[in-house]
């Protein structure tokens, strides 16, 4: 994907080793410092928050930058009691719910030692909710009506409407950005001023350099407000593809590396320097069907229209064994649209059962049946024949494929897997022409994108699923301001949509990083394994490498 050649990233690091003092000794009981060495194949295109998509960039970005306030480990989003101070050391609520007064930590400073203010809070949210910059979080934010400054360090979010999720709407979706240095340029600009590839923020690490296809990297700030990071530094090396990732994680060039395939992770076991991370992402995968005629999409689909349909084509899957057989260990059934850890209650949920000798029953009470003993079901003379679609690029989903095809065949369904390459895939879904296709979503914490995914306007709804029930049930949970009260319409979202079936639920994947033995890790956010990248540390009973104890001091 990249012509960043391997060899000239050995020669960059080069002067760098050569320069430590290479005696491998422990830490001495200490803690801090030393250099974390990240490899990708993939290159972030900018640094600039609101523009930053994806776990490349967001990485960094989450190092480099604050929010108000920070989303705690159980991913509670209702309320505010689920959240830890960063930037706002303190706030109130009005009595009329409807604004919140944020009190910035007045120690906390920019890069470039500039003080956060509460100006820099509403040029944030200018910037984020502008349509001229196009921020995906844009559409996050559209029960704030405004922020104002109350004083230099007090900034109000005004709200539309009294919401349970108006804590999070101000605080999780936005970093806070510096107005002292970006105020001047254009919106419509934004994303291709300079701060983006030289960022100055408020976080524990801060900018050090950017050498284009080749590294960025990041340094410990001494001075923040809330103390330094651990390490020393990060260095992010980009190399043109995966293959060439694991031949540097494997050299020992690098110590960690986010997207270590399956394949490679019982040579990981091997290396003794080298250990895994399971790392439990929010995505979660399904087959999803048309509901609509693909020819005609006024009509509906011949096929899938049908409930009993859909409903045996579930039925008909042994989702258990399927995980086993394509991700072992490294996967599990999804239960429902969202990962567990986005359930609020999973005991709520009843999965429509494995059971064959049901799902043939359900399709010969549709009318589908072998009239001509060809092994197939037909009706009206339509062959029960479909397509399912899978991405080139994911070898999960294309082994799912071939195996929903032979589970298919058992009960008289012809399935044909049908692989494309990444951006025909996603037209073709994009543009509803397909019978089932093989998807997968990353939702973020709160299901807010929920009414984006599944519901009956969502622009992502690619099965084009319409449900009124589905739709009330989801506004319910989402609005209800009582805790409990919410997890009972989840509950009942969540069975409501799994009864309905517009597509079989079939695993979430874990996604395991490989890493060097002597780092220390906090346990990992489903939200971004990166979140607290500020407390990596090494463990101070193993020998450093020489990278590790270049200092802060030193040249480069």
């Amino acid at each position: 994907m990249r012509l960043s050649p391997l060899r000239s990233l050995v020669l960059l690091l080069a002067p760098v080793l050569a320069a430590c003092r290479g005696d491998g000794a422990p830490a001495g009981g200490s803690d801090i410092g030393g250099t974390l060495i990240a490899v990708s194949a993939r290159e972030p295109a900018t640094l600039m928050p609101p523009l930053v998509s994806g776990s490349e960039g967001g990485a960094v970005v989450s190092a480099l930058f604050d929010k108000l306030a920070n989303l705690g480990p159980a991913l509670e989003t209702h309320g505010d009691s689920g959240f830890v101070p960063r930037l706002a050391r303190t706030w109130q609520w009005a009595p009329d719910s409807l604004s919140i007064a944020f009190q910035l930590d007045s120690t906390a400073r920019w890069h470039d030692g500039q003080p956060v203010s509460a100006a820099d809070v509403r040029f944030t949210f200018r910037v984020y909710s502008s349509d001229s910059v196009g921020a995906e979080a844009a559409s996050f934010l559209g029960n704030i009506d405004s922020v104002t400054t109350r004083d230099a360090h007090t900034a109000v979010f005004w709200f539309k409407r009294r919401m349970p999720q108006q804590f999070y709407d101000a605080t999780y979706h936005m970093y806070v950005l510096p107005s002292h240095l970006l105020d001047s340029v254009p919106l419509t600009r934004l994303a291709e001023s300079a701060f983006g590839r030289a960022p100055v923020g408020t976080g524990r690490f801060r900018f050090v350099r950017w050498d284009p296809k080749q590294r960025i990297e990041i340094a410990s700030d001494t001075a923040n407000y809330r103390g330094r990071a651990k390490l020393d530094r990060v260095v992010w090396t980009y190399v043109p593809d995966f293959g060439a990732a694991t031949v540097k994680l494997f050299s020992g060039e690098a110590d960690f590396f986010e997207n270590i395939l399956p394949e490679n992770l019982p040579q990981v076991a091997q290396t003794p320097t080298l250990r895994v991370v399971n790392n439990r992402d929010l995505r979660y995968y399904f087959l999803g069907f048309n509901l609509r005629d693909p020819k005609n999409p006024a009509a509906p689909n011949p096929i899938f229209a049908d409930l009993r349909v859909r409903r045996a084509l579930s039925m008909a899957v042994d989702r258990q064994t399927l995980v086993r057989n394509v991700l072992d260990s490294l996967g599990e059934v999804a239960l429902a649209p969202a990962p567990r850890a986005l359930i609020p209650d999973t005991t709520a949920i009843k999965p429509l059962p494995y059971d064959v000798a049901a799902a043939k029953a359900l399709l010969d009470s549709a009318g589908w049946r072998d009239s001509d003993n060809d092994g197939v079901r037909d009706k009206d003379g339509i062959p029960l024949a479909f397509e399912m679609l899978s991405p080139s690029s994911s070898g999960p989903r294309r082994k799912y494929a071939v195996l929903l095809q032979e589970q298919y065949r058992a009960i008289g369904v012809k399935a044909t897997p049908l692989d494309l390459p990444g951006p025909e895939f996603g037209a073709r879904t994009e543009q509803k022409k397909f019978d089932t296709y093989l998807g997968g979503w990353s939702p973020i914490p709160g299901n807010v994108g929920m009414r984006q995914t599944w519901a009956s306007t969502g622009s992502g709804n690619d099965p084009k699923y319409v449900s009124k029930a589905f739709d009330a049930l989801l506004d319910s949970a989402l609005t209800t301001f009582d805790r409990t009260q919410s997890r009972v319409y989840w509950g009942r979202a969540f069975q409501q949509i799994i009864d309905d079936a517009p597509a079989v639920w079939l695993y979430e994947q874990h996604t395991p990083l490989a890493v060097h033995t002597r780092f220390v890790l906090p346990p990992l956010r489903p939200d971004g394994w990166y979140t607290d990248l500020a407390e990596w540390h090494l463990d101070p009973t193993k020998p450093r490498l020489d990278r590790d104890n270049i200092g802060l001091g030193a040249k480069r």
